[in-house]
């Protein structure tokens, strides 16, 4: 009498295939293999342990069995970028190169919010990037781009690695030449797309990819459409060589940062951290300390790279809430 199949446990990877998840919903991932072929998968064990952009090992289902394939191991990652609260964590992505922040002139963005995806980008070591859409709305434009002011100022004088690039964008009227540039700025990188609700981020996307909606709709279905699309994200090729990765995830209210010290906050805020570097004491806070190089840069002003008071009263406020959150 022929034994069952067996599906090997996690010790055991031999019939396993690679594969790159490309979306994930709810428990559920969907896994491309190195040819193009996607496979609907979900974790083995109760707990999703595999992201967006991870690389893992996978087997598919006896023949027989339906056609979900089960992840059986996430291969190493080079850097996961990750939000933390006193509640819980959220993972966007893995084996990231760039972090596009999509903001906007309307509505008003929040420079708190900002700041601390730029702070978890800095501990992750993924490169950030800033854009500005509605530079079509002229004056509100004008007064987000001057708020932007200090972002612009670090660009120039924090060169190891350079800080921030930031960008205009006009997504609503975007031509094949705004879409080339585009191009030009995610070309051979994997590059999470990350802002709050109504900033243009389904423009950006339906104008590199424009069968994206198409393509996500068609994973819903295959999905029981709804069941698991409460959250999603979701990667999509922008050439066909499958060399340049726009992912685009949930927008967002809140950005918790437990996951950082608060002794590691002031390297993750590149004008702030290169100011610390002329504190008298080795273990300074930047609040309170004689001989603070970062208070002096605050109050007397810095023909180099000056602190602006709105990012050290951002400094402050998120030190004492990390270190709270330490107890």
């Amino acid at each position: 009498m022929a034994k069952p199949a067996r599906r090997p446990g996690n010790n055991n990877l031999s019939e396993t295939q690679t594969g790159l998840v490309v979306a994930s919903y709810g428990r559920h991932c969907v896994v491309e293999t190195p040819d193009g072929v996607r496979r609907i998968c979900h974790p083995r064990g109760k707990k999703s342990q595999a992201v967006v952009g991870d690389h893992v090992r996978w087997l598919a289902p006896p023949p027989g069995q339906g056609d979900e394939g089960t992840i059986e191991k996430v291969l190493e990652r080079r850097n996961v970028f990750y939000r933390q609260d006193d509640i819980r964590t959220k993972t966007f992505a893995a084996n990231l190169d760039q972090l596009l922040i999509l903001i906007a002139a309307e509505p008003v963005f929040s420079e708190v919010q900002l700041a601390r995806a730029l702070i978890a980008a800095e501990a992750a070591h993924i490169t950030p990037i800033i854009a500005l859409n509605k530079m079509d709305l002229g004056e509100p434009f004008l007064r987000a781009w001057e708020r932007l002011e200090p972002y612009r100022n670090m660009r120039d004088q924090v060169e190891d690695p350079p800080h921030y690039t930031v960008l205009p964008f006009t997504l609503a009227d975007a031509d094949d030449e705004d879409r080339d540039a585009i191009f030009g700025l995610l070309e051979g990188k994997t590059t999470l797309v990350l802002g709050p609700s109504g900033v243009g981020k389904s423009t950006l996307i339906n104008l590199l990819i424009p069968g994206a909606n198409v393509a996500t709709n068609e994973i819903s279905q295959a999905l029981n459409t709804g069941k698991h699309t409460t959250t999603s994200t979701t990667l999509y090729w922008i050439d066909e060589a499958r060399k340049t990765a726009l992912i685009d995830s949930p927008g967002f209210q809140e950005f918790g940062l437990y996951h950082i010290a608060p002794t590691q906050l002031a390297a993750c805020m590149p004008d702030i951290g290169a100011h610390a570097k002329e504190c008298k004491f080795y273990n300074c806070t930047h609040l309170h300390e004689p001989g603070c190089g970062v208070i002096d840069a605050v109050k007397n002003g810095h023909a180099g790279l000056p602190i602006s008071e709105n990012r050290y009263r951002i400094y402050g406020e998120l030190f004492d809430e990390l270190n709270l959150s330490a107890y």
